[in-house]
């Protein structure tokens, strides 16, 4: 039975996607790499986040999610923080009508100048963990759609 892991988006099965690791025994987080090459532009106020492609989906058990976390050395090194702090992706986003589940980093850059990232560069981590509900918890809705979708 299959609990949680990787696999890659559709569209980008020739792209030459590495599934991500985690570099040590005890590291939390696997390790992601970004899809293709991208410009980070330096923040200017009212400037949306850059999205960075993965070419990845993740599943996990329905009482699971996973997060997308910021590399340590991003801000310091990169100028790169993440919009939204930490990313909750919710276990019925894997394979979801809209992007098969493909997961994406928002980051801002706060450099003066603009950052490039090349494919196959280090972006972020994920880490799988449980979640608890209350006791009166009677949720009930289905997931029809990608990022951004779960109160639609």
């Amino acid at each position: 039975m299959r609990e949680r892991g990787f696999e890659v988006a559709k569209g980008f099965e020739n792209a030459g996607i590495n599934l991500p690791v985690r570099k040590t025994a005890n590291s939390a987080g696997y390790d992601v790499e970004a899809a293709e090459d991208c410009i980070i532009p330096s923040f200017k106020p009212g400037q949306k986040p850059t999205l960075v492609k993965t070419g990845l989906k993740a599943y996990c058990r329905e009482d699971e999610f996973y997060m997308l976390c910021n590399r340590s050395s991003n801000p310091g090194k990169r100028g790169l923080v993440m919009a939204n702090s930490v990313g909750i992706i919710d276990a019925d986003y894997y394979c979801n009508e809209d992007n098969d589940g493909h997961f994406m980093f928002s980051f801002y850059n706060f450099f003066d100048h603009d950052v490039e990232i090349k494919k196959g560069d280090a972006i972020g981590q994920v880490i799988f963990m449980k979640y608890l509900k209350v006791d009166d918890d009677n949720a009930t809705g289905t997931r029809k759609g990608g990022f951004g979708s779960t109160s639609k």
